[in-house]
């Protein structure tokens, strides 16, 4: 042992002396340290973060021990105390700030990967919609040149001309009515003026307006209602959910399919189910039925006779049925695939 009675180079003297001993002591629980950190590396943090107190306070009482030659004097037994106060204390203390730093990292990473995400779907929602917009506008150039021109001139042509032309107007504006929406919905300033609204009513209104258009493309419209159940809502709201399911499901069904709409109640919330005749949705794009300006199809533009929208009636659909506190989900059923929306029921 050193005296603290002795003189500088002395202590240095018997530091040297005794350093081989010390680190034949402390190396090996540093290695065995080593290998333990290695090995629960891809674990839990807490676990890396104990390690890592446990490691440097053994190995000092290990080499301690060892160049007292295990002497347990009152100096070694007051320092093995010590050192097992400080593990009693920082072992705890590693927990805590592990499974904090474990939260912290978890949130940073899914912050991290969510910011992505909407990065990705920004910029693909610009390229979809930058396509969408440019098609009906050269579209109304071209024509609009053709008038001025004098290309067409007999009224039969103009007045073909000027329908097509606020044909691609409404579908022009309808874009720019989704982009409102859908930004409001994003950026959290949609405000509902809730009240109790009868479901059914709702879709009995939708279904007035929408079954001329399923008409034309000789699609049935089947409607069921088994109650009449009430929710608390935002009336003009819930009926866009309705119509933007409705068109979608009759834009995908082939000529001569069916559409079925179903009203009912299950528990303590509305049910509204939409089923189509599409054939089914790959299983791959099932989980992506409601991204921003997905459509599922390599075909972007819509047919002269379709009302066709730029992908956002599904996107806009999710966010008033989750502003509503409810659900939607889309899975295959049948000849084609059901949206079905759950809205809790009006209570009082």
């Amino acid at each position: 042992m050193i005296d603290p009675g002795e003189t500088f180079g002395q202590m240095m003297t018997h530091a040297l002396h005794i350093l081989p001993y010390a680190l034949a002591f402390v190396l090996p629980v540093v290695a065995l340290g080593t290998a333990l950190l290695y090995w629960v590396r891809r674990g839990a943090l807490t676990t890396t973060m104990t390690v890592l107190v446990l490691v440097p306070v053994v190995a000092m009482l290990t080499g301690v021990l060892g160049i007292s030659g295990f002497m347990f004097n009152p100096t070694l037994t007051t320092m093995s105390l010590v050192c097992l106060l400080v593990l009693l204390v920082t072992v705890p203390v590693a927990l805590v700030l592990g499974r904090a730093i474990a939260r912290r990292s978890v949130w940073e990473r899914e912050a991290r990967e969510r910011e992505r995400a909407a990065e990705a779907s920004r910029r693909e929602l610009v390229a979809w919609i930058s396509h969408d917009l440019r098609t009906p506008l050269a579209g109304i150039r071209a024509m609009a040149e053709a008038l001025a021109d004098g290309v067409v001139s007999s009224p039969s042509e103009v007045a073909g001309y000027a329908s097509r032309i606020s044909g691609e107007s409404r579908r022009l504006s309808g874009m720019v009515d989704d982009l409102f929406e859908l930004s409001r919905i994003t950026a959290g300033a949609l405000q509902l003026t809730m009240s109790q609204v009868a479901l059914r009513e709702v879709v009995s209104d939708v279904l007035a307006a929408q079954v001329p258009v399923a008409q034309r493309k000789r699609v049935r419209v089947l409607a069921s209602a088994a109650t009449a159940p009430v929710v608390l809502g935002s009336d003009p709201e819930l009926a866009r959910v309705v119509r933007n399911l409705v068109s979608n499901a009759i834009r995908h069904t082939p000529p001569d399919g069916t559409v079925a709409v179903q009203v009912d109640v299950d528990g303590g919330d509305a049910v509204l189910a939409v089923d189509d005749a599409c054939g089914g949705i790959p299983d791959a794009e099932l989980s992506r039925v409601f991204d921003v300006a997905f459509r599922g199809s390599a075909a972007r533009t819509p047919s002269r006779d379709e009302e066709g929208g730029g992908g956002l009636g599904l996107a806009i659909a999710k966010g008033l049925v989750e502003a509503h506190k409810g659900r939607i989900d889309a899975h295959n059923h049948g000849p084609g695939c059901r949206f079905e929306v759950r809205l809790p029921l009006a209570t009082g």
